[in-house]
């Protein structure tokens, strides 16, 4: 097993057990991902990991190829279906066995979107993040140097300089400087102006510009 791939096995198993203490109460409460609540998060890494070409294909032909519509729908019909329960007992399954394009996906865009999918549900609850240091590292490090189209976080760095308060992480020269704890730089760079108010440093205007100025941000990331 490589080490990125044992990285998200990891913390996919740690997250299970993090997220089976949540109440039914925490579930229905609104995640920091615009219009889904705890429960859709939980369901949208559910498909993320066993969903099939032709269910996704039938729901970007519902949503006239809208992936950010068909992947909310996606996630929200599962979510109706089936309790926060019953998806951690799938989940739990999928991270040893993972079905269509959990089978293909990069490992290191998973960890990513599973790692900022779980501080979506974390600091919407006012809870402190169990993620590790290093998974933050390594999200961090995709974040900045691999281009995703789903989620522009490399374009959201560019010409800042960024550093983490908590752990061994900096990146950047420029002359405009971003600090704060590694979740929460994770998170704004994911879309989540929420986690602004965190950081600080003479960058943080433009990057709150860069996300007021970007359709994407806060919006439900893949």
């Amino acid at each position: 097993m490589s080490d990125l791939r044992k990285m998200l096995h990891d913390n996919d198993t740690r997250f299970v057990h993090w997220a089976g203490q949540l109440s039914d109460d925490d579930w229905q409460q609104p995640s920091l991902c615009m219009g889904w609540r705890n429960h859709d998060v939980l369901a949208h890494l559910v498909v993320g990991y066993r969903a099939s070409g032709t269910e996704l294909g039938r729901y970007l032909l519902r949503y006239r190829g809208s992936f950010d519509r068909a992947n909310s729908a996606f996630s929200i019909d599962v979510a109706r279906r089936r309790s926060p329960g019953a998806l951690l007992d799938e989940f739990s399954t999928l991270i040893r066995r993972p079905r269509g394009v959990g089978r293909v996906f990069p490992r290191r865009l998973l960890l990513g979107d599973h790692v900022i999918h779980e501080l979506d549900i974390a600091f919407a609850l006012k809870r402190t993040p169990a993620v590790t240091p290093a998974a933050l590292i390594a999200v961090l490090n995709t974040q900045v140097r691999v281009p995703n189209p789903f989620v522009p976080a490399t374009a959201r760095a560019r010409g800042l300089r960024l550093r983490a308060t908590d752990v061994d992480w900096t990146h950047g020269d420029g002359v405009r400087a971003v600090t704060g704890g590694a979740a929460q730089l994770a998170s704004v760079l994911a879309g989540r102006p929420w986690a602004l108010q965190y950081l600080s440093g003479g960058g943080i205007d433009e990057l709150r510009a860069r996300l007021a100025s970007d359709s994407t941000a806060n919006l439900i990331a893949p």
